[in-house]
């Protein structure tokens, strides 16, 4: 297939992706504007045609591990990055498998208090296995870290089923005076971390939506997870608070070094994921959408296609309108939706979509749809990874 974009582009480039294969330290940026889960796979593979990929992840998660943390500490939530962190580590490198281990470990969900804080005093004198096996001197940065963790720990913090990566992770923004930037610039160049991750905001916010029919989820964990049943009414908008008791909006300004990296993108992708606590969340803050129309870039959007309770009630076209709403809230009167959104990317079995494809709808708002196949029998229902990474290299 061939794309006009400001050049004829052939998808897939064969020639783009050998050279890009035999020198990823010369790869095109990729930015991803995502958080959680959904992007790990492809990340994995990403690292073997860019080294220089972006990712600018949502800090707003309110569940699990991340919320003890955020309580605790207030401080914005930090799985999300490890997770990406790691899935762009490189593995091949000596010791980064064991710290993909132990980063990955967590404490167990149901132990007494005393297991817990035992098993924690192991990991951080160095005598737990997965800490033994990782080699100076990343492991005493580690027990370093543990024992800063150990030393900040409220008394009545809930150790039950905690993230030992984001504990380590939390452990450096305490050290670095609250900023995320330097840990996640350690750790990046310790196990060689092949991209640049970064939170879209390091403010500790909450994420607050509000439903067609006038009720408030306050919190990402009560509209998000794969395991959540379908709401009760479509998502109308999110929102960002400070306090998830008081649902005033408000918007943060993003940083200028953030607002560079947009700049220096070679493609942005709003990728597949959760809808709107990984991608639209990311796009809220003020700046994000000047910062894209200023760079002349090809966006493309791949929506879901696995099963979504943040999509209830929204088709495919609704998903369009509300990416290019919430990226013209930033400035309504100058901003154009071609400016934010070129491509909407689509496996050509549209049944696989639910509610179906408005085509004449989304065209309408001057998106291109791009039909390439983006299942394999090891996929379904879910996109392969190794059918949307050339497309997107290609496309770059």
């Amino acid at each position: 297939m061939e794309v006009e974009i400001r050049r004829r582009v052939r998808i897939p480039g064969a020639m783009k992706l050998a050279r890009c294969r035999k020198c990823p330290e010369l790869g095109p940026r990729l930015l991803f504007f995502s958080g959680g889960t959904a992007l790990r796979p492809l990340s994995r593979r990403l690292i073997d045609y860019t080294h220089n990929s972006i990712h600018l992840i949502t800090p707003f998660d309110s569940g699990g591990s991340s919320a003890a943390l955020r309580e605790a500490f207030r401080m914005p939530a930090i799985g999300d990055v490890r997770n990406r962190l790691m899935a762009l580590a490189d593995q091949s490198l000596h010791g980064n498998p064991a710290v993909f281990a132990l980063f990955s470990h967590r404490l167990p969900k149901r132990a007494a208090r005393t297991a817990l804080e035992e098993e924690l005093d192991r990991l951080t004198r160095g005598r737990h296995p997965l800490v033994a096996r990782i080699p100076d001197p990343l492991r005493k940065i580690i027990r370093n870290h543990l024992q800063r963790f150990r030393e900040a720990m409220p008394a009545q913090f809930d150790l039950r089923g905690a993230s030992i990566g984001n504990l380590i992770l939390a452990a450096g923004y305490l050290e670095n005076r609250r900023h995320l930037d330097p840990v996640i610039y350690i750790f990046s160049r310790l196990v060689q971390v092949r991209g640049i991750v970064r939170p879209v905001t390091n403010r500790h916010l909450h994420l607050v939506a509000e439903l067609a029919n006038g009720r408030l989820l306050r919190g990402q964990h009560r509209f998000a997870g794969e395991g959540r049943q379908r709401l009760p009414a479509r998502i109308r908008r999110i929102l960002l608070t400070e306090r998830l008791y008081d649902p005033r909006p408000m918007r943060p300004t993003i940083r200028q070094k953030i607002e560079a990296r947009i700049a220096s993108a070679d493609l942005i992708c709003y990728p597949m994921g959760s809808f709107f606590s990984s991608v639209i969340a990311n796009l809220l803050p003020r700046g994000v959408g000047r910062a894209i129309a200023a760079n002349p870039v090809p966006k493309i959007f791949v929506p879901n296609l696995g099963r979504d309770p943040e999509l209830t009630g929204l088709s495919v076209a609704d998903q369009v309108e509300v990416l290019l709403d919430t990226l013209r809230a930033d400035d309504p009167r100058r901003l154009r939706d071609e400016q934010l959104l070129q491509f909407l990317l689509l496996d050509p079995r549209s049944g696989r979509y639910r509610r179906g494809i408005d085509t004449a709808r989304i065209e309408k708002r001057g998106v291109r749809i791009l039909r390439l196949p983006l299942v394999t029998p090891h996929s379904d229902p879910l996109i392969d990874e190794s059918l949307l990474l050339p497309i997107l290299i290609s496309l770059a």
